[in-house]
């Protein structure tokens, strides 16, 4: 069952209509990736507006766009703001464009209703950190038993999101939604349109924290995924209880509360703890009195969380142990750290994607259980706020143990900087760069064959701008 003019309108108007002869093969907000059959979306941007792409969209293949401005004549327009239209009188030629009030509202409109004709079990899962990879290998281990469905790499907004569920059809029988957060209501409005039956809550950190405020705040709004749930039995709330805001959302919903830790009492807990360096982890999970033995080739003790979070959904959708084992040792999780030698014989711990400082006091960790002489390459950690300083000083503080040699990249890492010297970093071993294109001219003569170099930073400092010339010129 594919998308329908027909349920878009329905959707935007409740008024039924007749079939027409217009099933969507799939929707987008780039006109270049418009192909045959699909809808657009034109959304409002600050430096790109979708409405000047509708011809583009509709040259590609697309037969119909949703805007919220007037097309003009070139455009055949069908108005739903106030539609006066009954099924009979709608005689379409393709494409067309049909005028909403708001394309984004209208976009959560389609999702919603989209959503509710599939009666679908909804994962939703969130946090500060480990998000992603524990909807990739929740989504891996449902797979096993379940069609399911997942957003691609982090389509975890208001408008990833709803396109993601867009794609459903009537063979999926699980959707896990990764659900991503900046203000207050952000989650809420997702969970409006997800409708999940069970919300994972990893952590709450300093991501985010200029926009949001304080980890007061972000806690707020990531609870919002919990107070969102059913009551028990259909809703579970999977919660890590090692972290004290994250174990304090339990009163916040009637899910059943589903308990996953290290360190504190929980209903499902991981022990003896080996780290395998480059080979993965193997650990305890011990659930209701029993306890399993499993392997991961996910990498760095942080997995753990990401394997206790995955294994609880699993287990709250009635996956054996056989199954969960399996699926955690063979599971090929599309994780952001890659590993690779370049060709000066350097091994590289690729984690460019983005940083916080949990993720990358995580990564460093891993990093100093790797045999050679270690190399952080560090950037500045973004979008922390009032937590800069700070976040900064512990990445510091754990760097001056972790490392052999420190790169660093951006102003805000000249903080990293103050306090790995402050824990004992000989300052000789520090290299400090205003951006990344001038590290990655000095990376090729400061690292050699044997070296294991991490490169870690917010996206936007383009840290994989380093590797890409230690690749082209080592």
């Amino acid at each position: 069952m594919l998308l329908n003019l027909r349920d878009v309108i329905k959707a935007l108007t409740n008024i039924e209509i007749a079939p027409l002869d217009a099933n969507f093969s799939g929707a987008v907000i780039d006109s270049r990736q418009a192909v045959e059959n699909s809808l657009f979306i034109a959304l409002p941007g600050e430096n790109v507006d979708g409405h000047h792409y509708v011809g583009a969209a509709f040259k590609n293949g697309a037969i119909a766009a949703l805007v919220d401005q007037d097309m003009g004549r070139d455009f055949q327009t069908l108005d739903l703001r106030q539609p006066n239209f009954e099924s009979t009188e709608i005689h379409l030629t393709y494409p067309i464009c049909l005028r909403v009030q708001d394309s984004l509202t209208a976009l959560h409109e389609i999702a919603g209703y989209w959503r509710k004709k599939h009666p679908v079990r909804t994962i939703g899962i969130t946090g500060s950190v480990g998000k992603t990879s524990t909807k990739e290998l929740t989504a891996s281990l449902l797979s096993q038993k379940f069609k399911v469905l997942r957003n691609p790499g982090n389509r975890n907004n208001e408008i990833g999101l709803p396109l993601t569920l867009l794609e459903l059809d009537e063979s999926h029988e699980v959707a896990v939604l990764e659900m991503g957060f900046y203000v207050p209501g952000e989650i809420q409005l997702l969970c409006e349109i997800a409708q999940p039956q069970i919300g994972v809550v990893t952590n709450i950190g300093t991501v985010h924290a200029e926009r949001a405020g304080s980890i007061e705040t972000i806690a707020q709004g990531k609870s919002e995924l919990v107070q969102s749930l059913p009551s028990a039995p259909v809703g579970v709330a999977v919660l890590n209880a090692d972290d004290p805001r994250v174990r304090k959302m339990a009163s916040l919903t009637d899910a059943r509360v589903l308990t996953y830790g290290i360190s504190e009492p929980a209903d499902l807990s991981a022990r003896n703890i080996e780290i395998h360096g480059l080979e993965g982890l193997s650990c305890s999970l011990t659930y209701e009195g029993k306890s399993h033995k499993v392997h991961s080739p996910l990498l760095g003790e942080f997995s753990v969380n990401t394997i206790l979070a995955s294994t609880a959904v699993a287990l709250a959708e009635g996956l054996d142990w056989e199954m969960i084992e399996k699926g955690l040792s063979t599971s090929q999780v599309n994780i952001r750290m890659n590993h690779y030698e370049l060709p000066n014989g350097v091994l590289v711990l690729d984690d460019t994607y983005n940083a916080s400082p949990a993720s990358t006091i995580a990564a460093l960790r891993l990093l100093s259980k790797l045999k050679g002489r270690r190399v952080a390459v560090l950037g500045d950690m973004l979008e922390l706020g009032q937590y800069e300083d700070s976040g900064h000083t512990q990445v510091g503080k754990v760097a001056a143990q972790a490392a052999d040699m420190l790169i660093l990249v951006g102003q805000r890492s000249g903080i990293i900087k103050k306090s790995a010297i402050e824990s004992g970093f000989p300052e000789e071993e520090i290299h400090w760069y205003e951006n990344a294109d001038q590290a990655a001219l000095a990376a090729v003569n400061l690292v050699h064959k044997g070296d294991v170099m991490l490169v870690k930073g917010s996206n936007s400092m383009r840290m994989d701008r380093i590797i890409q010339h230690l690749k082209e010129h080592a």
